[in-house]
């Protein structure tokens, strides 16, 4: 990983702050809309740009991990959130629907920095990464017509309209370039993979436009934040000692243990804020709860890392070093 993507997290709470400052310019407030999905777009071709798909066989030399961690992400996550929303955001359908939005679509990125602090199993970490992106990719619509349709009304023309500009337009783009790369040289070569390297400040300028046209929201809603704690708290804790229990059961090693920990636990995709942005442009506690996770999630996964490590030196997983 670059230097620019092991300091994400640290360039989206600044981009968080920049937001909240220039969100107080009228301006700059009704017009920072405008740039949120077009940034989260190129973003997202980035991403793509970068997704290993040599590494999707990789994933099954391991396949009793592999089916655990897609089983945790993709059929557990989604129906254990839904339930936390039933109970903790019932009378707040936004706040509920912005939580399955930000839990049912995995990390991306940063669960490998956490992976490599916990000194887990780096390398199958990174074999999962293009299967959680192409899985998520493939199954959020299934998750918003299924979870989401009850709780607020989706547009069916906006919504497939959104999927195809957000999701197919950057991943088309991609694997295009992807094609062409291998076949020019110099400058044309050059063009598809800094845009691919900016991805992070192509996501910090969404998050800071995010914040500059709804910081008013949030500051006239402070309880935002507090309504989401105790149901994303509830899934850290829960799903972490759901973990523990299989790494004993399946008897892994710790690097393997750290692995699976860090890559069922890291949320905060920015394919979920892209959708948000365009499926539910009139309902703004969506997208703010997409963007200020951050805040609860990175001292979480810290707190995780620090936590693995301290079982490590414990010795409570050592039959299953290696």
């Amino acid at each position: 990983m670059s230097l620019t993507e092991k300091l994400q997290s640290v360039f989206v709470i600044i981009a968080i702050l920049i937001g909240l400052i220039l969100g107080q310019i009228k301006w700059v407030e009704e017009n920072a809309v405008s740039l949120i999905v077009p940034s989260l777009m190129v973003m997202l071709y980035g991403v793509f740009l970068n997704i290993p798909l040599n590494r999707l066989g990789q994933a099954f030399q391991n396949y009793k991990m592999t089916g655990l961690i897609l089983g945790m992400n993709f059929i557990w996550t989604p129906v254990f959130v839904w339930g936390l929303g039933a109970i903790f955001l019932r009378d707040s359908p936004d706040l509920w629907v912005g939580l399955i939005m930000l839990m049912v679509t995995p990390c991306t990125d940063w669960y490998l920095i956490f992976t490599g602090i916990a000194k887990g199993n780096v390398a199958l970490a990174t074999a999962f990464l293009p299967w959680n992106m192409i899985l998520q990719v493939v199954l959020l619509p299934v998750y918003l017509l299924v979870f989401v349709g009850k709780l607020v009304q989706i547009d069916t023309a906006i919504f497939l309209e959104s999927i195809a500009l957000v999701l197919v337009v950057p991943m088309l783009l991609a694997f295009i370039a992807k094609w062409l790369i291998p076949k020019v040289n110099g400058f044309w070569r050059e063009i598809p993979l800094k845009i691919a390297a900016g991805q992070t400040l192509f996501l910090c300028l969404a998050i800071t436009a995010v914040f500059a046209s709804q910081g008013q929201t949030l500051i006239q809603r402070p309880d935002v934040l507090l309504k989401m704690l105790p149901p994303i708290l509830i899934f850290y804790v829960i799903t972490f000692l759901l973990t523990q229990v299989i790494s004993r059961f399946g008897n892994f090693s710790y690097e393997d243990f750290a692995c699976f920990s860090c890559t069922t636990l890291a949320r905060n995709s920015p394919l979920a804020l892209a959708i948000a942005t365009s499926v539910f442009p009139d309902r703004p506690l969506i997208t703010l709860v997409l963007a200020i996770e951050p805040l609860i999630e990175l001292p979480v996964m810290v707190l995780v890392s620090q936590l693995l490590l301290f079982l490590r030196r414990k010795g409570q997983y050592s039959q299953m070093e290696r």
